[in-house]
């Protein structure tokens, strides 16, 4: 797991974002007692009622999206989920793709980062137009900013509200929404987008799905990036500034 990456510019920013320069400690604070798993790309928080992960975070680099590995496609029960993770089966003929969390494409900096990837505790129900659509673009979207800005950290999960029901011998919940939250270090400033999306078919662009941070705070219970100063935090994720991402 990486997290020094940034440590020469956290050495200029100390002061401004309150937090130490040896290490920017970028996952959210644990939810309840669940899980934490870390892998070699993504850490995540497996939450065993709704039999998927409650956050999956990472730092994605350019060097890791120049990175280029055949999917292997190997979809598998993660073993090291304590209470026993969704299983492929809970999928089958359920009409929902196994959709990544972390994505396949942000995993490629190794085989071993790649086949973990596709373990069950980072997949969750998604419709394939859902799935294939406004997610994979959103998916492709991050990918290019963490080129242009060199890293963007990166937490996302699903929203268990209005729920489209579960799937499988093991009550998958089928998330009504799912968020996307960014962070991102370059030029002195620290900047955050987010995104909430609903779960269905639409052909509209990712922007029109721009929410603040705390918005995703709020119906989620989660708290993103609590290692920040408080008076940054709250400055930060109370904005929505979709020019500053481009957008």
């Amino acid at each position: 797991m990486k997290k020094l990456t940034l440590i020469t510019f956290l050495l200029s920013i100390t002061l401004l974002s309150g937090f130490t320069p040896s290490e920017f400690n970028y996952l959210p604070d644990n939810v309840n007692d669940h899980q934490i798993i870390e892998y070699t790309q993504f850490t995540l928080s497996y939450n065993e009622q709704h039999e998927q992960a409650d956050w999956v975070a990472y730092e994605l680099t350019g060097e890791e999206v120049a990175m280029k590995l055949p999917r292997c496609n190997c979809f598998k029960s993660d073993t090291n989920v304590i209470t026993i993770s969704s299983s492929t089966g809970d999928y089958k003929l359920s009409g929902y793709d196994k959709g990544h969390l972390s994505p396949a494409a942000d995993n490629n900096m190794s085989d071993t980062a790649n086949r973990e990837s596709f373990l069950m505790s980072n997949m969750s129900p998604q419709l394939p137009k859902f799935n294939r659509g406004i997610w994979k673009s959103l998916e492709s979207w991050v990918r290019k900013k963490a080129t242009e800005h060199k890293s963007v950290y990166v937490v996302t999960g699903p929203v268990f509200i209005s729920n489209l029901g579960a799937i499988g011998e093991n009550n998958v919940t089928v998330p009504g929404y799912y968020y996307k939250v960014l962070l991102r270090m370059n030029n002195s400033k620290i900047r955050t987008i987010a995104f909430l999306i609903p779960q269905q078919y639409t052909t509209s662009d990712i922007k029109d799905y721009i929410v603040t941070v705390n918005r995703i705070e709020t119906i989620t219970g989660i708290d993103f990036f609590p290692e920040l100063d408080n008076s940054i935090e709250n400055k930060i994720e109370s904005q929505s500034q979709p020019k500053k991402w481009g957008l």
